[in-house]
Order: C-alpha cells, then structure tokens, then sequence
C-alpha cells in the first residue's frame, strides 16, 4: 500500500473493508432462508449458446408469492437448460415448467437445514471480519513504516492507529448485523 498520509490511508481502509462487508452481503444474499428471493438463483448458471451464462440473462426472475420463483425465459428454446441448471445449482430447489414459464418452488426449511445454512452464515460473516482485520494490520503496518521514516510524530501514530481501530470496530459492527439479520431470516417459521 502506497500512502503518504494518514488521510489516504484512511481512504483506503474504508474502500477495502467496504468491499469486504459488500462481499459478505453478496455472500449471505445466496443463502436460502424458506422464502422466494431471486437472489438465491445468483449462482445458477445455464449452458446457453455454447457458453455458460448467468440465470439473470436468459430469463427474468420474479417473487410472484413468498414461496414461488417464476422464470420466464427470453428464448422458449432455453426451458430445459434452465430447469436443468437450477436443478444442479445444489440448492435443493425443483423446478418445473408448463410450457410458457418456469416455477421453481421454494420449499419450507427443515430444522437440521437451518442449522447447517446458520453455519455457513457464521463461516461467512467470520472470514469478512478476518478480510476487515486483515486491512487494519495492512493499514497499520502502512503507519509504522511511515512512523519509522519520521513523515509522522509519535502523537500522529497514536490518533492515527486509533482512528483506523475505529474504522474497523465500525465495518465489524456492520458484518455482526447482517449476521444477525440472517439468522433471524434463517430461524422465524
């Protein structure tokens, strides 16, 4: 990291920690919790015109009620690669189609499911608050070093590395919520 002043090296730290909390809510975003959100079909991705493209591009997506996803394909030809992709996407989704559209039910969680997709919550909001630690030790290394070429007082160093502290406590505080927010997505019935 290039900085000449506590300033930018604020700047930075803001920018890559709030590109990890935005991971982390992309990432929680795929996770199913019993209720239809096009956002867990992010990761679906359908053999179409000889590549792979995203499930958002061969069809629109939309909730019509809390427990149905509907696909309408752009191109009728595409139906089956879309039910097949969903269907090997791994998240326990069936969908079918009657021609015109595709449903893609979304079943009620079981316990031992919700328990197992808490998990990967938890798994996933720890390695975003690692990625904001990781930051602060970058940041903070960045600020001794200019510490030890005297381009910082001593006092400078000191305000400089609690501010940075601040900035952290404040993107983990935002990872802790989304956390929270997803379990209790994850736990109501």
């Amino acid at each position: 990291m290039d900085v000449s002043g506590p300033e930018e090296a604020y700047t930075e730290a803001r920018n890559r920690m709030e590109t990890a909390v935005e991971h982390v809510r992309v990432e929680l975003s795929s996770i199913r919790t019993g209720r239809a959100s096009v956002g867990i079909l992010d990761s679906v991705q359908v053999e179409a015109y000889g590549s792979k493209l995203p499930l958002n591009q061969v069809a629109s997506l939309s909730v019509p009620e809390s427990t149905l996803i509907v696909a309408n394909p752009f191109d009728q030809s595409q139906m089956g690669a879309i039910e097949k992709a969903v269907r090997s996407a791994h998240l326990g989704l069936n969908p079918s189609n009657d021609g015109k559209v595709i449903r893609i039910p979304v079943p009620p969680l079981t316990d031992d499911r919700r328990k197992e997709l808490s998990r990967l919550v938890h798994k996933f909001t720890e390695d975003g608050r690692n990625s904001v630690r990781q930051v602060r030790r970058d940041v903070n290394d960045t600020l001794k070093k200019l510490y030890k070429a005297h381009k910082l007082g001593e006092d400078e160093e000191r305000h400089a590395l609690g501010a940075v502290q601040e900035i952290t406590d404040e993107h983990v505080k935002a990872i802790d919520g989304l956390q929270k927010t997803k379990d209790e997505e994850l736990l109501q019935r």
